[in-house]
């Protein structure tokens, strides 16, 4: 068994909007991360288990890397994505005001690309192409 570090050619990177209060930040970053395991599966790690034997679920298999940006930054690290393709979630702040996951589907649907008021943006690729998405934006602190 190899006992050298794991590297990735990929990259996880979550994108908020700076005026975020602290549980928004938080709940922003697990809604958007949610649903990249549903679409990428290679994204997901093995399962867990301890020295007892007691197993844990799968999580990802490498690390989320967070950054925060202004409105403007989040409008244009979203143009990048959509521009290069790569697999994405959004979140709008209408997000908060819904209650259920149909609402949620419900708000972002009735909004148009470019007018999407967005506080968060979670996307996976090519490092390259994720750090390009990314460029303006600095780490969470």
């Amino acid at each position: 068994m190899s006992t050298e570090p794991i590297r990735f050619d990929t990259k996880i990177a979550v994108l908020l909007r700076e005026d975020l209060e602290t549980w928004q930040r938080l709940n922003v970053t697990a809604f958007l991360v949610s649903g990249l395991g549903t679409q990428l599966p290679e994204v997901i790690g093995a399962p867990y288990e301890d020295a007892d034997g007691v197993p844990y679920l799968p999580m990802f298999r490498q690390p989320v890397l967070v950054f925060e940006g202004t409105k403007e930054t989040l409008t244009t690290a979203h143009a990048r994505v959509l521009s290069r393709s790569l697999p994405r979630a959004v979140f709008t702040s209408d997000l908060f005001t819904t209650g259920n996951d149909r609402d949620n589907r419900a708000a972002v649907r009735a909004v148009g690309t470019g007018e999407l008021d967005l506080v968060g943006l979670a996307v996976y690729g090519p490092r390259n192409a994720v750090d390009k998405v990314m460029k303006g934006a600095r780490m969470h602190p």
